[in-house]
C-alpha cells in the first residue's frame, strides 16, 4: 500500500472512531441542557409568588403580560427538558428551549457576562440538537426504527425484495 493510501485509510479509521462518539456527545448535550432548564423550572414553582414578582419587576418578556410569561416560561422549563432528555420529539424540545433561552436573555435589562456566556453555550448545544437531532440514543430513534420495521414488513415492495 502506498503512503497516500495508508494516510487515507488511517484518517478514515480516525474519523470513524470520532463519529462513534456522536451518540455519547448528543446524549451529554441533551442531559446537560435539560438539567439546567428543568432545575430553573423547579426553582420557579417552589416559590410562585417570588416568580411572579420577578416577572413583574426583573424579567421584561416582550409582548406578554408578566403572569402569562411566568406560566409559559415555567411550563416550558418543566416540559421541554423532559422531552429533550428522553430524546422524544427531541428537535421540538431543543427548538422550544432555544426560544426560552433567547427570551430569557432578551427579557433581562442587565445580564452578567458569565450568565450570558452560559446562555450562549446552551444555545449552541441546542442549535446542534435542532440541526442534527437527538441522536442514536433517543426515543425518537427507537420509535422511528420500530415504525420502519413495522412498515417494512407490511409493504408489498419489501416482501417482493425479500422473495
Amino acid at each position: 500500500m502506498n503512503p497516500l493510501a495508508r494516510l487515507v485509510s488511517f484518517s478514515q479509521r480516525g474519523i470513524a472512531a470520532i463519529e462513534s462518539l456522536q451518540p455519547v456527545a448528543q446524549l451529554a448535550a441533551r442531559l446537560y441542557v435539560a438539567q439546567a432548564f428543568f432545575l430553573s423550572g423547579l426553582t420557579k414553582i417552589r416559590n410562585w409568588e417570588t416568580t411572579l414578582a420577578l416577572f413583574d419587576d426583573e424579567y421584561h418578556v416582550p409582548l406578554l403580560p408578566p403572569d402569562v410569561a411566568a406560566v409559559m416560561g415555567t411550563a416550558g422549563e418543566l416540559v421541554l427538558p423532559v422531552l429533550l432528555a428522553l430524546g422524544l420529539a427531541g428537535r421540538f424540545g431543543a427548538l422550544g428551549l432555544s426560544v426560552v433561552n433567547v427570551v430569557a436573555v432578551l427579557s433581562l435589562e442587565e445580564i452578567a457576562p458569565a450568565a450570558l456566556q452560559q446562555h450562549v453555550l446552551w444555545g449552541s448545544l441546542l442549535v446542534g440538537l435542532v440541526l442534527w437531532g437527538p441522536g442514536r440514543w433517543s426515543l425518537d430513534r427507537l420509535i422511528a426504527s420500530r415504525l420502519r420495521g413495522k412498515h417494512e414488513t407490511t409493504t408489498p415492495y419489501t416482501r417482493a425484495a425479500r422473495a
